[in-house]
């Protein structure tokens, strides 16, 4: 059984149809900078507290994370084309309405419903490669480009969103995504070939339910515990996550044609590959989070200038994902991985030393090796996974990978993010800061700045340092803790990924 498409596509149109596609996962590059570029600008002026700040970070990952396998397997079913299409006008309209949100309320909500037409897209662009390239050459060349993509929305968000920034409202970085979404709809729906699984078996409705309440469960009981402990209402929320999940997989084993084939993961290449982009997600996201609100509320960069100093992470991500496949084959496959792992981990590793005043030339080489070796890592286990399931069950298999992929942003998030705000908000204020502001300047660093403004000169700078101080101690330790992460990440993938070939 093969997975159904409208005709062979001839090479030129391949590499259009390509160009096409790269689009959708340039978005999500884009989407992802922007939002921590714009954090400081939502703290002015939806005051959200650190709580509500951290929702908004991370809650589009959390109704990712429970929509993509259940998205995955529906575009095997109704055509991947069609869901890709679907999603991407969604997507854009949801934009829309995020750049125009009035409220940290109405904030989480609009991220919440752009994570339910984000969860079309990535597994969508995937399996269309997977069918796409046939030859396992072309598709690692192809899988290269679309992770270079990724990587370049990384670099052109947070230019883009800097100059936006800098003239515009805070909403306006959210507009980005329309025109994009309206290129990919209008050339897509002509030049993109459909693809679909010719006998796919129903789409089991208790099955989305059962992976939607379990992933969404598991993680907000995380979430929760980080901030705030072990509660009864996180332990309630862990317990009937893991319960659904074990259902999930009862249920998957006993279908005749499953929502998520889970034989899948008997295939240790599979396995690994996913692990470690969990793995590696979890300890770099914190980080990522975060990195915007130091550059410009620590170390006073404007948003552009910020934008462009983190501009080296990209260029190192799309250099080494357009080699990644090359790389792979001349060494071997875990040797990409676990060596790009094992340098995002020891580039992460050298944060601990961060200080306020760290020059730009240690930043900037951390941020260059965090890059290439993601750039390689990421870009080798995509064409592990896709090389490794059938072509009907493309979409379901592309999904599992990009569930990992915010599974580990979120819970990464959740913990390393709780991690820094923990420390941030410890920090001694200076005796002469009233115990009213000290209160909201532990908020969050963006509160702190304003609070910092209400003060007269003197008590107001001390508060702020104090502040800053404290945040780039939390930054330090987050990012201590997400080197060891990447370093477990790398001797994981070196285990599980012997004999691995693409």
């Amino acid at each position: 059984m093969s997975s159904q498409t409208v005709a062979p596509t001839p090479t030129r149109l391949r590499w259009l149809a390509l160009g096409v596609l790269v689009l959708a996962v340039l978005l999500v590059g884009i989407d992802v900078t922007v939002l921590g570029l714009a954090a400081p600008f939502l703290s002015e002026d939806l005051r959200p507290s650190g709580t509500q700040l951290l929702w908004i970070g991370d809650v589009y990952s959390f109704v990712i994370a429970g929509l993509l396998v259940s998205m995955g397997s529906l575009g095997d079913r109704i055509g991947r084309k069609k869901l890709l299409l679907v999603g991407s006008a969604a997507f854009g309209a949801l934009s829309v309405l995020t750049a125009y949100a009035h409220s940290a309320e109405a904030m989480i909500l609009w991220r919440a419903l752009m994570g339910v037409a984000g969860a079309t897209l990535m597994p969508a662009t995937l399996a269309l490669i997977r069918n796409i390239f046939p030859d396992p050459r072309e598709r690692s060349l192809a899988v290269g480009v679309w992770g270079a993509m990724t990587a370049a929305g990384t670099a052109v968000g947070p230019v883009v969103g800097g100059f936006l920034l800098e003239h515009y409202w805070w909403g306006s970085v959210f507009l980005i995504n329309v025109p994009v979404m309206a290129v990919l709809v209008l050339v897509g729906s002509k030049l993109l070939p459909e693809s679909k699984n010719p006998a796919p078996g129903p789409w089991d409705l208790p099955s989305v339910g059962l992976s939607m309440v379990g992933l969404i469960a598991l993680v907000y009981a995380v979430k929760e515990a980080a901030a705030y402990g072990f509660r009864w209402d996180a332990a309630a929320a862990a317990v009937v996550g893991l319960a659904a999940l074990y259902a999930f997989v009862r249920r998957q084993l006993r279908l005749p044609a499953p929502l998520l084939d889970m034989r899948l993961f008997a295939h240790r290449g599979f396995s690994g590959a996913v692990l470690a982009d969990l793995l590696t997600i979890l300890g770099l996201s914190g980080l990522v989070f975060f990195l915007s609100q130091f550059l410009q509320m620590v170390q006073e960069r404007t948003p552009l200038q910020a934008g462009l100093a983190e501009l080296p992470a990209a260029i190192g991500s799309i250099v080494a994902g357009l080699l990644a496949g090359w790389v792979a084959r001349r060494t071997s496959v875990r040797g990409a991985v676990s060596g790009g792992l094992a340098a995002v981990g020891l580039a992460l590793g050298a944060c601990v030393w961060l200080q306020t005043t760290t020059s730009y030339l240690l930043l900037g080489s951390v941020l260059l090796v965090v890059g290439v070796g993601a750039g390689l890592a990421f870009t080798v286990t995509a064409d592990v996974i896709l090389s490794t399931v059938p072509k009907e069950q493309a979409g379901a298999a592309s999904a599992v990978s990009e569930t990992a992929y915010e599974l580990g942003a979120a819970l990464g998030i959740a913990l390393l993010g709780s991690v820094v705000t923990g420390l941030y908000r410890s920090f001694e204020t200076p005796s002469g800061v009233p115990e009213g502001s000290a209160e909201h300047a532990r908020q969050s660093l963006g509160e702190a700045v304003q609070t910092a403004h209400t003060l007269p000169s003197a008590p107001g700078g001390e508060l702020l340092a104090a502040a800053r101080d404290s945040f780039t101690e939390g930054l330090r330790y987050g990012a201590g803790a997400g080197a060891l992460v990447l370093l477990a990440a790398a001797a994981l993938a070196w285990r599980l990924l012997r004999g691995q070939r693409l």
